[in-house]
């Protein structure tokens, strides 16, 4: 990987995150491409036939889907390793990043962040306050009481963080644009772990970018990255109007 890697979507959505921060922890230089969510042309549909993000183009292919993304850097640059060593763990590793990439991302990003935040910046449609309050109510309590239980006191699911880590974490960070948090006092081992993954380095240093998204508009979203150093690539291949296209990444 001689040549900086492309990646193809926005800081914001959490699919992205999850293999910035995978590429920051491998050592690996990286140019991003930072659609906004549903802005891809036609050339983004040819690299990824169910518009999702992110995307990443390399010296070898182009892949879209942020698991099999994560286990590409993995199999291409083994060390540092994104998964734990034994089989068993890793089986569980990959457990959670199916768990956090469906489940978890379909009540905290599909449901909640895309009721807050995407449905009104992006289609300009009237923020659905008891379409959140429902889900929040029927959806996101059971996911939470599940991570509570699986979910280590202290440190992470294993030896060092990790892809699982990242993958539980980081839909977390989306809830929060949605004004929404993890209620310390009836969750107390999934806060504390949340705010330990977010507050990784590899995600940290990805703060200002996102935060300068959430208050800026669509159509001048590069040009405010660009102007505060963001590693944008020196084209685009986002376009004029939204097109959805499937839901997960």
């Amino acid at each position: 990987m001689s040549a900086p890697i492309r990646v193809v979507g926005s800081y914001l959505s959490p699919f992205v995150r999850k293999v910035l921060a995978c590429l920051d922890l491998k050592g690996l230089a990286y140019e991003i491409d930072p659609i906004p969510p549903f802005f891809g042309d036609d050339r983004f549909t040819q690299l990824s036939p169910l518009r999702r993000v992110p995307v990443l183009i390399d010296d070898r292919m182009a892949l879209a889907d942020s698991s099999v993304i994560a286990q590409y850097l993995e199999d291409r640059r083994p060390q540092p390793a994104l998964f734990p060593a034994d089989v068993a763990d890793r089986a569980r590793a990959r457990w959670f990043e199916e768990y956090a990439d469906t489940r978890i991302a379909e009540v905290l990003v599909w449901g909640i962040f895309r009721k807050a935040v995407l449905e009104p910046g992006i289609f300009g449609m009237k923020r659905d306050v008891e379409g959140i309050e429902r889900i929040v109510r029927d959806e996101l309590l059971g996911v939470l009481d599940y991570l509570e239980a699986c979910l280590p006191r202290a440190g992470f699911l294993f030896d060092v963080p990790g892809v699982a880590d990242l993958s539980l974490a980081v839909s977390f960070r989306n809830l929060g644009f949605a004004r929404q948090r993890v209620d310390a006092k009836r969750w107390p081992s999934t806060a504390a772990y949340v705010d330990r993954v977010l507050g990784l380095p590899c995600l940290t240093k990805l703060r200002p970018y996102e935060e300068l998204l959430m208050r800026t508009p669509v159509a001048k979203q590069r040009a405010a990255l660009a102007a505060i150093g963001a590693p944008l690539t020196a084209d685009t291949i986002g376009g004029d109007a939204p097109r959805p296209g499937a839901m997960r990444s």
